[in-house]
C-alpha cells in the first residue's frame, strides 16, 4: 500500500484514537488514580470509573491525527532525504508525531485526569479553575515530562511495529491485515509502555499536583519528581499502575493500531486519494 497522504492519515487517525479513548476510558481512570498521590482508594476506587469521558473524547481525535498525520508526514521526509529505510526512521517520524499531539493531548489530560480524582466535578469547572488559577500553562502542567515520556515510548514501540509488520508481510507474502495490524501494535505498545512506566508516573504527578502553601509546588520537574518519588516512596512506587498500564496500552494498541489500518483501508477505496 502506498504511503498515506497527510489528509489521509489525520482522518484515519482521528477515528483510530476516539475509538481507543472512549472503550477503555474506566481502565486509564483506574491507572490515574493507582499513580496519585493519595493512593487508589483515596482517588476514587472502583467508582465513577467514567468521570472525564467528555474531555478525553473531546481531545482524542484530534491528539490521534495531530499524531499520525505528523508521522506519516515526516516518514516521508525522513527517507527521501535520507535513502535507504532505517530502523531510526520511523523513531525519529514517531517523536514528531508525539510532540505534535502533545499539544492536544496534555492540556486533554489535564483535566481528564484532574476530573478522574474527584478534583472537579464537571468539564465546566475543570476549564474555568484551570483558567483562572494557572491561566492558559495551567493546561500545559506536564508538558516537558509527557514528551519525555511519549519519545522513548515511541523509539522503542514504533520501529517493533514497523519491524512485526514487514516481517509478518514478507512472511506470508502480502501487506499485513488490519488484525494483524493490530497484533502487531499490541505487543509493541505492551513492552513500550512497561518501560516507560515510571515517566507516566511522573507526569501523573505533576498534572494532579495542588500548589500547596505559598504557591510553592512538590513536583516541579522530570528528573525531580522521580526523585521525590523514590525517596519518599521507594523505587517501587515509580511503577505504580504498570499493570493497568500496560493492560490499557496492550488491549488500546490492539484497537487503536486496528481502527486504524481499517480506516486507512476504507478511506483508500473512496478513491478520494487515488
Amino acid at each position: 500500500m502506498a504511503e498515506s497522504p497527510f489528509t489521509l492519515a489525520l482522518l484515519a487517525g482521528g477515528c483510530a484514537g476516539t475509538t481507543v479513548d472512549v472503550s477503555l476510558h474506566p481502565l486509564d481512570t483506574l491507572r490515574t488514580r493507582i499513580q496519585s498521590q493519595e493512593g487508589f482508594w483515596k482517588a476514587g476506587g472502583f467508582k465513577g470509573t467514567y468521570r472525564g469521558i467528555f474531555s478525553a473524547a473531546l481531545g482524542s481525535a484530534p491528539g490521534a491525527a495531530f499524531f499520525f498525520s505528523t508521522y506519516e508526514t515526516m516518514k516521508k521526509v525522513i527517507k527521501a532525504s535520507a535513502g535507504e529505510e532505517h530502523w531510526t526512521h520511523h523513531s525519529a517520524a514517531s517523536a514528531c508525531g508525539e510532540v505534535a499531539a502533545c499539544l492536544v493531548r496534555v492540556p486533554t489530560a489535564v483535566v481528564t485526569q484532574n476530573m478522574q480524582v474527584g478534583h472537579y466535578n464537571s468539564f465546566t469547572e475543570a476549564v474555568t479553575t484551570t483558567l483562572r488559577t494557572s491561566g492558559i500553562r495551567g493546561f500545559y502542567a506536564g508538558y516537558g515530562t509527557t514528551v519525555f515520556r511519549e519519545i522513548p515510548f515511541a523509539f522503542i514501540q514504533f520501529p517493533i511495529y514497523e519491524a512485526f509488520k514487514k516481517t509478518w508481510s514478507s512472511y506470508q507474502g502480502a501487506e499485513t491485515t488490519a488484525l494483524q495490524g493490530a497484533m502487531c501494535g499490541s505487543v509493541a505498545g505492551s513492552i513500550a509502555g512497561g518501560l516507560t512506566t515510571p515517566l507516566d508516573v511522573a507526569k501523573t504527578r505533576i498534572v494532579l499536583e495542588k500548589q500547596g502553601e505559598g504557591g510553592v509546588k512538590k513536583y516541579t520537574g522530570t528528573v525531580t519528581t522521580l526523585r521525590t518519588i523514590a525517596t519518599e516512596e521507594g523505587a517501587l512506587a515509580l511503577f505504580r499502575g504498570v499493570g493497568a498500564r500496560v493492560t490499557w496500552i496492550s488491549i488500546g494498541g490492539f484497537i487503536f493500531f486496528g481502527a486504524y489500518e481499517k480506516a486507512t483501508n476504507l478511506l483508500w477505496r473512496t478513491n478520494l486519494w487515488s
